[in-house]
């Protein structure tokens, strides 16, 4: 029943103004968890130097388990030692090498303002200096009795009145509710950039500060001056589009933040303010899951705090904008998508605080008490450390056990495993196809790799539906590597599609190899690269979990998402459609860097009309300098004469319409057997500013007086 279709790989990017040379990338950093590089061997004749001593090496694992003990009245046991612990993993015994207790002192939000501490360090202004974590070496505990809390602020998802609530709570929490034992990091989301703005402190002053600064918004120097540093975790590829915030980036900027909490040995409690993650639509499922797990592996309870305080929207709107049109806002349909979307963004942050053992705070504006409570949550605990005997970087799930010895009475708290690291970089070539089976069945999804992904459906007869599948990787996160003179990029593509029972419908394999000429190895620093697939499936609910690697390197990246092919035929109320498609690019065969594969395809893929090709925007950022393409098919099932159409394309803001174009007239060019109606529009953007927008389509039948209507996010770009 299902076909699989040649693939289409393309050099992509937003159509616009041509841009700037990028800088020569540098070299891709070693994979963590890999063999170091070997040395460089003597050449043949020559004799090794006097001085030269053999060199052992052993490869170690040294885990980490916070462990809390209490008694039947829920008061910490104290006075325990490494031999009062016993540890099993995968029910192996473990040689307990260090324990250390944790005692906290002070309630927190118990303690009252006290003037500002002195500054041990000369004054520096943070904005101008790069700010680190600092580290000490593994196995030791630097922060003895303290609880350590981290100010996490999500800035891109906030709007400034957002920003301002959650920075003026945070300094009322240091100013007057901060316990004795309680040491702040401040650690800010912005700009691309995940950046440290203040390393784990107890001085309140240098807190305020630095608090105080970011409130402002301006991020200024002491002589008035703009921040230009390039400091912290640049999440900007140089593919404009992917610089777009959206899910899957704060959750990788938040997996950043954490990495960089992961070599502190105690426990860490990251307050994360932000105004939700809507994780809808083909958010990428696998990257929710990697920051989860990271946070569990690096010790951290992430405590969402939606930074919007209490939320009451008035049905028809405030008065930051004129009242909506239509009839939703009397129907109730107004409100109840806009109920909607918030609890989708909140749910998200509910399953971030639950799977790693935080707390979330909603519908409060006091959002000071959400970093009370969550510290409240730290109470008196042990650090254990063992050097586990699985050494193998396999990526499995290594459980663990943590009993008292002498079948001593009390309750422990504890992780229950972790996943074990692996290592794909340096397998032999026999072992990278299994290595890369492997890497598909991980629990703990590895996301070295930026991938965004777009799935569509077009109906095909009764039965069947075509679902192109377009995948965009960020050009410059792939290595180049030099063969022979020429550059090549070698990607491998696996993955699977399985129906909601769990069973596989398609399996993906493919690898790709593309050699470049000079002058589109130097595009791909700055561009992406599009990676398309084909398939038929029936009507039902699908997961897709795709792997991306580079061949090279041996990084990879993991997208999954949820999707459904509806059954049109079933269609009763509404003019049945297809999912839409946004473009502004269009591939010709004639072009050597952009071949488009035909065998087999024509008469399936609606996409490909003639020798070109219509790309789909799968991040969905378009530039103002170019006109957006719009493609969609209508089905008239049962008619044996088409019946005219009209479409026409809308951008709203808010609930405020911002642009319509013309009503497009259709009343030919309907398949003679699928009975699909083709409708293709073009949109001008140069009159919309650069922004935000709400996209909606709208399809009439006049002569059966149904409409369609299909509404997506999109992004203007200069």
């Amino acid at each position: 029943m299902s076909r699989v279709l040649p693939i289409l790989l393309i050099l992509t990017g937003i159509a616009g103004p041509a841009a700037q040379q990028p800088a020569p990338a540098p070299p891709p950093p070693r994979p963590a968890g890999a063999a170091p590089a070997p040395p460089p061997t003597a050449r043949p004749g020559t004799a090794p130097a006097q001085d030269a001593t053999p060199t052992f090496r052993a490869t170690t694992r040294l885990v980490l388990q916070l462990v809390t003990v209490k008694d039947r009245d829920g008061a910490p046991i104290v006075g325990l030692t490494a031999r009062d612990f016993a540890v099993f993993e995968e029910n192996q015994p473990q040689e307990v090498a260090f324990v250390e207790y944790q005692r906290l002192e002070g309630e927190p939000g118990s303690a009252p303002a006290v003037a500002p501490e002195p500054s041990p360090q000369p004054a520096v202004a943070p904005s101008v200096v790069n700010v680190d974590i600092a580290t000490p070496p593994p196995g030791t505990v630097k922060y003895q009795d303290k609880r350590l809390i981290v100010l996490y602020f999500d800035q891109t998802s906030m709007s400034p009145q957002d920003q301002y609530r959650a920075f003026g709570n945070a300094i009322k929490y240091v100013d007057t509710q901060m316990a004795s034992a309680d040491i702040v990091a401040i650690i800010a989301f912005k700009n691309g950039a995940v950046r440290v703005r203040q390393d784990f402190t107890g001085n309140r002053a240098a807190l305020k500060e630095t608090l105080t600064t970011m409130q402002l918004g301006d991020d200024l120097n002491g002589d008035g001056v703009a921040d230009t540093s390039d400091g912290g975790t640049s999440f900007g590829q140089g593919d404009a589009e992917f610089n777009v915030f959206n899910l899957d980036r704060q959750l990788s900027a938040l997996q950043t933040a954490v990495n960089m909490l992961k070599p502190l040995s105690e426990q860490k409690t990251l307050i994360y303010f932000g105004s939700g993650l809507d994780l809808s639509g083909s958010s990428n499922m696998a990257q929710m899951s990697a920051t989860t797990n990271a946070a569990i592996r690096a010790n951290v309870t992430i405590n969402p705090i939606d930074a919007r305080g209490l939320v009451a929207s008035a049905p028809l709107g405030d008065a930051s904008q004129a009242s909506p049109g239509g009839t939703a806002m009397f129907s109730g349909q107004a409100a109840f998508s806009q109920a909607s979307r918030q609890e989708r963004g909140r749910d998200s942050l509910y399953a971030l605080a639950k799977d790693t053992g935080g707390k979330a705070m909603f519908d409060s504006n006091d959002l000071a008490q959400g970093i009370v409570q969550a510290a409240k949550a730290v109470t008196d605990y042990y650090v254990v450390g063992y050097y586990s005997t699985h050494t193998a970087t396999d990526g499995k799930f290594r459980r663990i056990r943590v009993t008292l010895t002498d079948n001593r009475q009390a309750t422990l708290g504890y992780r229950q495993g972790y996943y074990a690291d692996k290592t794909f970089a340096a397998f032999t070539t026999a072992d990278k196809e299994r290595q890369l089976q492997e890497a598909l069945m991980l629990g703990d999804p590895i996301t070295e790799i930026t991938i965004a992904m777009e799935l569509n459906y077009f109906q095909l007869n009764r039965a069947e539906y075509y679902v192109p599948v377009a995948m965009k990787i960020p050009g410059s996160e792939l290595n180049l590597a030099r063969r022979r003179g020429a550059a090549r990029t070698s990607i491998d593509f696996i993955g699977e599609i399985k129906d909601e029972y769990g069973f596989t419908i398609q399996n993906i394999r493919d690898t790709v190899e593309i050699k470049w000429s000079s002058e589109d190895a130097e595009q791909l620093a700055s561009r992406p690269i599009q990676y398309h697939s084909g398939y038929t499936l029936l009507p039902a609910k699908y997961i897709i979990k795709v792997l991306a690697r580079d061949a090279t390197t041996g990084r990879i990246g993991t997208y999954q998402t949820t999707f459904t092919v509806p059954n049109l035929v079933r269609e009763q109320k509404q003019l049945p459609i297809s999912s839409v498609v946004l473009s502004s690019q269009r591939v010709s065969a004639g072009d050597e860097a952009f071949s488009v594969e035909q065998r087999g395809v024509e008469g399936l893929d609606p996409l490909i009309q003639g020798n070109e090709k219509l790309v789909p925007s799968v991040t969905r950022v378009f530039s103002v300098a170019r006109d957006m393409e719009v493609f969609l098919q209508a089905y008239e099932r049962g008619s044996t004469t088409m019946r005219p159409l009209v479409a026409f394309v809308t951008f709203f803001q808010g609930e405020e319409k911002m642009f319509e174009t013309a009503p497009l007239a259709v009343a030919d060019g309907m398949h003679p057997k699928s009975k699909a109606i083709p409708l293709q529009l073009k949109v001008p953007l140069r009159s919309l500013a650069p922004g935000r927008y709400d996209c909606q389509v709208t399809v009439l039948d006049p002569e059966t007086q149904k409409a369609a209507f299909w509404r997506a996010s999109v992004v203007l770009v200069p």
